[in-house]
Parts: C-alpha cells; structure tokens; sequence
C-alpha cells in the first residue's frame, strides 16, 4: 500500500443479512441466531409487494440483518472468513471494490453451537471498503463527489483482504 495516511483501506460496514421468506418462528430463530453471533439486537425488513404464489403480502416481516461497524465487525469477519475456509471468488467483487459472501449454515462459523430448536440458517455478508474522507459524499452540510483517484478499486480491495485477513482471492473454489 501507499505511505499515504489517507490512501489506507478500512472495513466502513459490515452487513449480515438472513431472509427465512416467512415471518413468525422462522423470522424469530434467524433473529436469535444473528443476537447470538454478533452481540448485537437485528432489526426486521419487510416485503415490498405481495407475490400471491408465494404466499408473501406487502409489508410482512421477510428478513432481518445487522450493521457491523468498527472492531465487531472485523472480529466478525475473522470468524466469517474461517466459515469459507478463507477463500473468496473474483466474482465477488463489485466496481467499487465492495464483496459479498454466503455462508450456508450459520454452525460453520467457529464458536457457534447447534440448537435444535433454532434449526440451521445461512446467511449473506456485505462488506464495505472504504479510505478516510469518504464521508463527504455521505454527510448533509457540503457534500461533496469522491474523487476518482481516491475511490477503491476491486484490485486494491483483493490485496487489503488478503493482506489483513489471509483470505485467498482465485477461482479454485
């Protein structure tokens, strides 16, 4: 990397996500499950619009997902990445150097133990790269455009994610 403080990658967020399609215990196991994981109290989203053959109405809790930021979510992270056994497609990655993986069974993540009354969920987990000053485009007062030197490409996320975490970026998945 640059020796330049403001050229430094960091973690902005990190998003897990699990949508059971069904409100009621299902939603409720899976919103345990993300309380048990991350430390932290999910908030529910709903449906856009009714699909009647799939018996989803408008407006019905769908899913739940947490926000990460800071030292949870790169203590998240450490465990997610050993769930995928350190492996992440090419594919993975957005223009914008963001990546997104799943996880197919929430017990594959190191200290997660198996209830039976809860049952066994996958999930998906966003993670948003970022360099110190990106908050000018986000803040109300002065916004203003990241510059396109300054932005992460999908080249420079590969290699901070490798570098930081071990994780292994190639098609050999």
């Amino acid at each position: 990397m640059s020796e330049n403080p403001m050229k430094q990658l960091k973690i902005g967020k990190v998003v897990v996500n699990i949508s059971v399609g069904a409100s009621g215990e299902p939603l409720d196991n899976a919103m345990t499950i993300l309380r048990q994981i991350t430390g932290q109290e999910p908030c529910q989203r709903v449906a856009k619009q009714t699909i009647r053959q799939w018996g989803i109405r408008r407006s019905e809790p769908m899913a739940c997902l947490i926000t990460l930021r800071g030292e949870r979510a790169d203590a998240f992270l450490q465990r997610a990445f050993q769930a995928i056994r350190n492996r992440l497609n090419p594919r993975s990655f957005d223009k914008n150097g963001n990546f997104a993986f799943g996880i197919r069974e929430h017990i594959d993540i190191p200290g997660t133990r198996y209830d039976p009354n809860l049952g066994i969920t996958g999930m998906d987990v966003n993670v948003t790269l970022e360099r110190p000053g990106y908050r000018v485009s986000r803040r109300k007062r002065a916004q203003s455009k990241i510059g396109s030197s300054h932005r992460v490409t999908p080249k420079e996320s590969m290699t901070f994610i490798a570098e930081k975490y071990g994780v292994k970026v190639g098609q050999d998945q």
